[in-house]
């Protein structure tokens, strides 16, 4: 019997997820929560989208409260607060809703899992696969974070490194697509104390005519999964392009180990030969960013721009789609937990 899924919040991140989740048919979505009150303007965000395309097995509203396709039938609801649904029908909540929760209160909810779909050092356990999957306990572990887009692409890389040659220090830096709580022009400065977005001038500025440098809470991210890798050994910050989606990470580290380029090549390749999870991809073609749009792998090595200088400095790039990619792995870290 599947388990029964309520998505709190059907954002870009939560829509993706819900597609996701429809198209692999490993659970029964039961209930959205949305709060945004008008169902059929949630119907009309989810059936077509300016980046992935339209649905082509598209929803329609039913018995008022309802969305209904060919495959399945959803419940709506329009709750500000998770401790307001009825649970009683449902095994796992995935909150995609970006917005932080009292963590003790949410232990009380009567469901097996909880994922959050953003960093949270309270959560029972910060995961990403290729990092620390072995780590999860279901009988420990009910609030799962799914860390963030940034992290998940690039720690299993860092292990893969620090693993074979030791990262003395390094510094990364995010190329990240807009989102939306920023500005189309330019207008008032963007902040939100309770989705982790900082108050900071710069996101006042048109997000279409600028590239906005901004701090990044990439490697924060990383250090809940794996307290080695923290502020104390990487330094990073992150550039906000006019881009819909695929982010990158220009990262340098350094190493203790000697190595040469064609040797980490070599153990990137390897890796993803042998791979337990769809985590890391090599490229060597001459590609772009919308080139990965929908690429489900997160770890994307682009080898065109892997070196090594005086043996100790690798240079790497990193792609990812941040919201497809992402929720990919959403949904891996959610088969991965019913399994185990």
């Amino acid at each position: 019997m599947k388990e029964k899924v309520l998505i709190n919040g059907i954002g870009r991140i939560g829509k993706s997820i819900l597609i996701q989740l429809l198209q692999k048919k490993e659970y029964e979505i039961v209930i959205i929560n949305e709060i945004n009150p008008y169902i059929e303007n949630i119907v009309y965000s989810i059936n077509y989208d300016s980046t992935y395309g339209s649905l082509e097995d598209k929803f329609k509203v039913v018995e008022e409260s309802f969305i209904q396709n060919t495959q399945t039938k959803i419940k709506i609801t329009n709750h500000s607060s998770l401790f307001d649904l009825d649970l009683s029908d449902i095994d796992i909540i995935v909150d995609s809703s970006g917005v932080k929760t009292n963590i003790e209160k949410l232990r009380n909810l009567p469901v097996k899992a909880i994922f959050l779909t953003h960093p949270n050092i309270q959560a029972d356990i910060n995961l990403i696969l290729g990092a620390n999957e072995n780590e999860l306990d279901k009988q420990k572990h009910k609030i799962i974070s799914t860390s963030s887009c940034n992290a998940t692409a690039l720690l299993p890389a860092l292990k893969i490194i620090d693993k074979e040659k030791k990262i003395i220090c390094g510094d990364i830096v995010t190329i990240h697509p807009l989102l939306n709580h920023q500005r189309v022009l330019d207008g008032h400065f963007v902040g939100s104390s309770t989705r982790d977005v900082e108050y900071n001038f710069e996101f006042g500025r048109s997000s279409t005519q600028n590239i906005i440098p901004n701090k990044t809470t990439t490697i924060k991210a990383c250090s809940f999964v794996d307290s080695k890798f923290n502020h104390e050994l990487i330094s990073s910050n992150s550039l906000r392009v006019p881009t819909d989606t695929v982010g990158a990470i220009n990262v340098t580290l350094f190493v203790e180990k000697s190595c040469i380029k064609d040797e980490i090549i070599e153990i990137f390749n390897e890796y993803e030969k042998n791979q337990k999870f769809d985590i890391l991809l090599n490229n060597y073609d001459p590609l772009v960013s919308s080139d990965f749009k929908k690429e489900q792998k997160t770890t994307i090595i682009d080898h065109r721009y892997t070196d090594v200088k005086n043996g100790k400095m690798i240079k790497l790039l990193v792609w990812y789609d941040n919201e497809w990619g992402y929720a990919s792995k959403v949904t891996d870290i959610m088969k991965y937990y019913s399994n185990n």
